[in-house]
């Protein structure tokens, strides 16, 4: 089976994981906004909310805020402070967050399973 076709079978595995109520909800910019801050928090180099408003690969900064909050009501990250600095919110992905990049990690290794 050829690259396409494993990516193809893994897109069709994703589609059934956004059957899932905080999933079906997030629109396209709002799960590559949790994409970009769980790769930063798992590089131990978390974005601050400041970081994050300036992603304008992913929308502008008032769309990027208003997915930030969906984010946090969805149960998706977390908005936190470090040490006694407490001006600086550090965005984190949730537990529901976790359990949901290891359904998609797993969907890929199904899919490459049946290659």
């Amino acid at each position: 089976m050829d690259s396409k076709q494993i990516y193809l079978r893994f897109l069709n595995l994703i589609h059934a994981l956004d059957n899932q109520d905080a999933v079906q909800t997030m629109d396209l910019d709002a799960k590559k906004l949790l994409e970009v801050i769980a790769v930063h928090h798992a590089q131990e180099k978390p974005l601050t909310v400041t970081d994050a408003m300036a992603l304008k690969s992913i929308a502008s900064p008032a769309t990027i805020h208003r997915k930030l909050d969906q984010l946090r009501e969805f149960g998706m990250i977390d908005m936190v402070f470090e040490g006694k600095n407490r001006r600086t919110k550090f965005l984190v992905p949730t537990p529901a967050a976790h359990d949901y990049f290891e359904q998609v990690g797993k969907a890929m290794q199904i899919a490459v399973a049946q290659a």
